[in-house]
């Protein structure tokens, strides 16, 4: 027979294995983030599961090898039970931060989306010369040349003493889509439902002016819903790429449809997936992982975008007047950056940053001119940054980091090489900015400079997460990952942070649009227009 002691002491509670799990779990969390990586994404993953594996060997722990008492074990796995229960009867996944950090979002949210027949807005008479806002330009991805600088006067720098107007916010169709602005319209495109929409808003009130939709319908948990692309507006047209492939070319006045194309038929890429209302079977995209994302380049009347399509069919180009294909170029892989125009020893040509690498093409017949390798396993997004006329940075997020790369020409033949290559740069949503020879952008989520020659950091500091900027002058705006927006000194020598103020509510991967004074900002969720306060009062009446 046992004595009373004995029992006693088989019957209290057994604390060392969940304490054991505890203190692996603190080695595992110091380890994860004291390693040197410069992978945060990774960082995070590895977080997450170890939270999950610590959280389930509690569990089990409590459950079956404690000795609690019997309902106490009853009550914890209640409470666990209920919390789950409760929890997802509350809250829905959304997606997916710039560092995997997942994200949910209330079950009954609900957004009533502005259309033409909801907003009574008078049609706008006359050509965009004829209105007062006749000389706001903005009409592309990254601003006139695709290089995150826009001219313009200086802003204030006391955003507290003089804060930024609000004309209008409002809610949004979902996407990654910027906005192109013209005169007082503003183009975006948007998920509405199950269609892709391209939608000109008046960019004082936010007015709906005109909405034009297409079949289409890109939704994954990692990459999120809607359009990835900014629209291009040049001569009074609209050029939109959806994220399934559809290329439209819409009149900036009314939308009506000019021409429409399907890229990733012409490149080859599309196979037949599930039927659509009708029946008919639609052209399903096999190789873009993550939708459509180039942002139409316009050169000398023709349209270029990336498709990724083998056997020459890479870059594409058509007339930008019918739609007809003019021609196709290289075999690369596409990426998620945009084609720009840079002029290479001499030589015009279409840089495009692919998934296997830099290309260049001749912009008559898409002729491969050049390659530079650069096949790391990870989306390519940035653009390409030309900072000579033998010179491009290059840069990749997830630890991959920047690259120089110098070209040489013997004849007609280009030689690339390698200058050097720094992970001191990781921008892997955003995009770079050139100036005064330093290299200034979010490494990694957190902003940097870096001097050019050898590629060495000289400051990094301001932790803003995953967002865009934008070069105006001597200063720099930040459109925060969670919606704030940042006014910096682009100062090489230290991180100098003059001013911000909240312009959106949540995660934040689009790039903003600035024209003159008037900001745009949105996000998968709601948009905005602020109109910034200038260095100059005397220059607002001259906008």
């Amino acid at each position: 027979m046992a004595d009373s002691s004995s029992l006693k002491t088989s019957s209290r509670p057994r604390w060392w294995p969940a304490i054991f799990i505890c203190v692996g779990l603190f080695i595992a969390l110091v380890v994860i983030w004291n390693t040197g990586t410069d992978n945060r994404q990774m960082q995070v993953l590895r977080t997450l599961s170890g939270l999950v594996i610590s959280g389930t060997l509690l569990l089990a722990w409590a459950l079956f090898f404690s000795r609690l008492a019997k309902w106490t074990r009853l009550k914890i796995l209640g409470c666990v039970a209920g919390g789950i229960i409760v929890f997802l009867g509350c809250f829905r996944f959304s997606q997916f931060s710039g560092n995997m950090v997942p994200i949910f979002e209330w079950r009954w949210a609900k957004r009533d989306l502005p259309t033409t027949d909801s907003q009574p807005t008078a049609k706008p008479t006359g050509q965009p010369e004829a209105h007062r806002l006749a000389k706001l330009s903005f009409p592309q991805f990254l601003g006139p040349s695709r290089d995150c600088k826009v001219p313009g006067p200086d802003l204030a720098t006391d955003w507290s003493a003089n804060p930024p107007t609000e004309l209008w916010r409002q809610p949004i169709g979902a996407a990654w889509s910027g906005f192109a602005i013209a005169g007082h319209r503003a183009v975006t495109q948007e998920q509405r439902e199950e269609n892709e929409a391209t939608v000109c808003y008046d960019i004082e009130t936010g007015k709906v002016l005109w909405l034009t939709e297409n079949p289409g319908h890109y939704n994954t948990a990692i990459a999120g819903e809607g359009p990835r692309a900014t629209p291009t507006i040049f001569e009074n047209k609209v050029y939109a790429l959806g994220a399934e492939g559809i290329l439209s070319c819409l009149d900036l006045h009314s939308g009506s449809q000019i021409w429409q194309r399907n890229i990733a038929v012409d490149a080859g890429l599309a196979i037949d997936g599930p039927s659509d209302q009708t029946g008919a079977s639609k052209p399903r995209n096999k190789s873009k992982e993550w939708g459509f994302s180039s942002a139409p380049l316009i050169h000398e009347d023709k349209v270029i975008v990336s498709a990724g399509g083998k056997d020459g069919k890479s870059l594409i180009a058509y007339a930008a007047d019918s739609g007809e294909p003019v021609w196709f170029g290289g075999s690369s892989r596409a990426g998620y950056s945009s084609a720009l125009t840079a002029t290479i020893l001499g030589e015009e040509q279409i840089l495009i940053f692919n998934q296997d690498g830099l290309a260049a093409h001749d912009p008559e017949d898409g002729a491969v001119r050049w390659t530079f390798e650069w096949g790391a396993p990870h989306p390519h997004v940035s653009m390409p940054l030309i900072l000579s006329e033998n010179r491009v940075l290059l840069s990749l997020g997830y630890g991959n980091g920047s690259k120089l790369v110098e070209l040489s020409k013997d004849g007609d033949q280009f030689t690339t090489k390698q200058l050097w290559h720094s992970r001191r740069m990781k921008a892997k949503f955003t995009n770079l900015i050139h100036h005064n020879d330093h290299i200034f952008g979010l490494d990694d989520g957190i902003f940097a400079c870096m001097e050019l020659n050898r590629g060495r950091p000289t400051w990094k500091d301001g932790r803003y997460g995953h967002g865009q900027v934008l070069l105006r002058n001597n200063h720099i705006l930040v459109m925060a990952e969670m919606g704030e927006i940042i006014l910096l000194e682009a100062n090489p020598e230290k991180h100098s942070e003059l001013t911000r103020f909240t312009a959106l509510d949540g995660k934040t991967w689009n790039p903003p649009a600035l024209a003159g004074e008037f900001l745009l900002v949105r996000n998968h969720k709601e948009a905005a227009c602020y109109k910034l306060p200038l260095a100059n009062a005397a220059t607002v009446a001259a906008q």
